[in-house]
């Protein structure tokens, strides 16, 4: 099992400011780590591996000023639905994780008008707990989950659901 998951990116850079080493930065962890990591990993899979990929729900909703963010976890997904067929014929299941806003130390420093209006978009009410990510990761790597692959899990109290 591999859990490759990578995240730089900054919000708030509205498209008018985004820089080519905003770009650069951001695809290089989001996009190119996450490739590389699983290309390097690759031969040391047994057939009937998983690997699951961390996205974010930024790939699903439009967010001002998140524009290379999200097209950098858009990326990571459209990933997932490559090597689910290239890697068929090993059996290795491939899925992402979009996780909605969740208490790390990623959001403790955003602005607390920032975290309310998540919260507030966020049916169950609240951000997530990194457990509920691992959980998450848990299922999707163990034998419970050996026939689901392609997918997009969204571990995000709703908010991309309604």
């Amino acid at each position: 099992m591999l859990f490759a998951s990578a995240g730089a990116g900054h919000m708030g850079e509205p498209v008018a400011s985004v820089s080519p080493e905003l770009v650069d930065r951001t695809f290089d962890v989001n996009v190119k780590a996450v490739l590389f990591t699983v290309q390097k990993a690759l031969p040391l899979f047994r057939d009937g591996g998983s690997i699951i990929l961390n996205s974010s729900i930024a790939h699903l909703k439009g967010m001002p000023g998140a524009s290379v963010y999200s097209a950098s976890k858009a990326a990571v997904r459209a990933f997932a639905r490559g090597w689910t067929m290239e890697l068929k014929d090993r059996a290795i299941r491939v899925n992402v994780i979009s996780p909605g806003p969740i208490d790390t130390p990623f959001t403790q420093p955003a602005p607390q008008g920032w975290k309310d209006a998540m919260t507030a978009m966020v049916p169950l009410g609240r951000f997530g707990r990194p457990r509920e990510i691992a959980t998450a990761a848990l299922f999707l790597a163990s034998e419970d989950s050996s026939f689901i692959t392609g997918i997009d899990l969204c571990v995000d109290g709703g908010l991309t659901q309604v």
